[in-house]
């Protein structure tokens, strides 16, 4: 793993360590990068609960609860999808903060809506409302993936150390 991905992870992990925080993931596009980026570093099982890899819509469904009605209006790119991923996540987690991604990494895929490189990303934490943000990525797919990666961990610092008591 590189220096700025394990500098994030130690990062995100004093943030939620200091907060008393699990993390848990709902990976689509990033097919569980977030969750083996966070579990390379070092005592992460004190502040990494478990990671949910659901690529298709059937799994977004079963194992986070992702609304049929959601998937159908509005696919599995969406605000919507990662929102309801993310606060499923919490359900089905011990977890106090939730990230969730779903994205077009490509090459193929892209439609003008949702061309390659537009990722949806969300973080939940219990008692408080749910932010979701849509990303447009520049690169190959390992790019837009490592990216996402990188935005994802990025924001949970931010969130994790601020007061949003």
């Amino acid at each position: 793993m590189d220096s700025e991905l394990n500098e994030l992870s130690a990062a995100a992990g004093a943030a939620l360590a200091a907060r008393g925080w699990l993390l848990a993931t709902a990976e689509s596009c990033t097919g569980g990068w977030i969750a083996a980026t966070v579990t390379a570093t070092s005592g992460s099982s004190a502040w990494f609960d478990r990671g949910f890899v659901t690529y298709s819509n059937a799994a977004k469904t079963d194992m986070l609860g992702v609304a049929a009605t959601t998937l159908e209006a509005h696919g599995a790119v969406s605000e919507a999808t990662v929102t309801e991923m993310a606060e499923g996540a919490l359900i089905h987690s011990t977890a106090d903060v939730a990230i969730a991604v779903s994205g077009v990494a490509g090459p193929g895929g892209g439609t003008p809506a949702k061309p390659v490189g537009m990722v949806c990303v969300a973080w939940a934490r219990r008692g408080a409302a749910t932010l979701v943000q849509t990303l447009q990525l520049a690169g190959d797919r390992e790019a837009v993936r490592r990216q996402t990666v990188i935005q994802a961990l990025r924001r949970l610092i931010e969130l994790a150390g601020a007061d949003i008591a």
